[in-house]
């Protein structure tokens, strides 16, 4: 497990996963069962995907493994794959920067895997660069953010190469940049955060121009928030993008651009922005829990319990996140106490 100002040495999808309790024998015992397998042991919990839920996860096993002895492995790897994992029944839960995928419920169909939804808190897409970097104006449109790293950006390495886009975009607050170097450190394609920048920042404008919904193809990319941290943290007219926790975590190092709303208002990405909708990058994170396993294990069960519980919930703003308003709440409880199978986000 990990958390977001701890950052990861390494550059790997698959990171080794922390566990709880944190005895040496249980850890060494834990680690090879959670490196391949079974997801469905009584008595042990098993939890992979979007390492943007992550510390939400871990936060809540550190409280809940200890008094309940459970063994409790958390990974990181990226939504994408986690959903993998989970569709193949290799783990518990499954965290997610987004919703599940038509794709993706069609494998765990083929596989016999039904789950529970569980929408469980509200994230804010940093856009984020070094604190050094005294070069560009600190608000930046969606027109801009697509200049700089949508798919038509391929070989930008200065922030000046994208002023001809930029102004045939229009709708710029930023630009034009001043002629100093780009370094872009992002997600991953297997990453539930690049989905959600993509559908959120990018996939508007590059269907009006006919392009494809993605990101350019060439910048550093990790499904690992932390490795972003460090690679933005690296240059100082950097870019990058990270869930608002590891923002939160990292502020010494990290300095957020505002985002620009339609009317031309430039948000910060707060708590409070991010709860009201406000601030334009904002998306829900869930977790995805495998509804046999559920009945099979009573430890599973009990843990999700928890999750949902106030002691649990609290977890979200502890990390950094923001919790759910109370309606939105009340729904993911209902349909953890009804066991509701399939997605509601479809």
């Amino acid at each position: 497990m990990q958390h977001p100002n701890n950052p990861h040495p390494g550059n790997s999808r698959r990171r080794g996963a922390l566990l709880l309790p944190a005895l040496l024998a249980v850890l060494t015992v834990a680690a090879a069962c959670s490196a391949g397998g079974d997801g469905g042991g009584a008595g042990s919990i098993a939890i992979s995907g979007s390492s943007t839920v992550e510390p939400i996860s871990i936060a809540v096993a550190e409280k809940f493994g200890p008094v309940s002895g459970a063994n409790i492995s958390v990974d990181g790897p990226g939504t994408g794959d986690g959903f993998e994992l989970f569709c193949n029944g290799e783990v518990d839960i499954s965290d997610a920067s987004r919703a599940i995928s038509a794709e993706e419920i069609g494998a765990c169909e083929a596989n016999g895997i039904e789950f529970i939804e569980l929408k469980v808190a509200i994230d804010g897409l940093s856009v984020i660069t070094s604190p050094n970097n005294e070069s560009i104006d600190q608000c930046l449109s969606f027109s801009d953010i697509y200049s700089l790293v949508g798919p038509e950006s391929q070989g930008f390495d200065r922030w000046s190469d994208a002023n001809s886009l930029a102004a045939e975009l229009g709708g710029n607050q930023a630009a034009p940049f001043a002629d100093v170097r780009l370094e872009v450190t992002g997600p991953g394609e297997e990453s539930g955060t690049y989905d959600s920048f993509v559908e959120l920042v990018i996939e508007g404008l590059a269907e009006e121009r006919g392009q494809q919904a993605q990101t350019r193809p060439d910048y550093q990319a990790s499904a690992d928030d932390n490795v972003i941290v460090q690679g933005v943290t690296g240059t100082d007219t950097s870019f990058g993008w990270v869930g608002y926790a590891f923002l939160e975590a990292n502020r010494d190092q990290l300095k957020a651009f505002e985002v620009a709303r339609d009317d031309g208002d430039c948000v910060e990405a707060t708590p409070e922005t991010i709860a009201d909708g406000s601030y334009p990058i904002a998306r829900p994170l869930f977790i995805y829990a495998n509804a046999q396993n559920v009945e099979e294990n009573q430890a599973l069960a009990e843990f999700l319990d928890f999750y949902l519980s106030d002691e649990g919930v609290a977890s979200v703003a502890e990390v950094g996140y923001v919790a759910l308003e109370e309606d939105a709440l009340d729904e993911t409880i209902r349909a953890w106490q009804t066991r509701e199978t399939g997605t509601r986000e479809g």
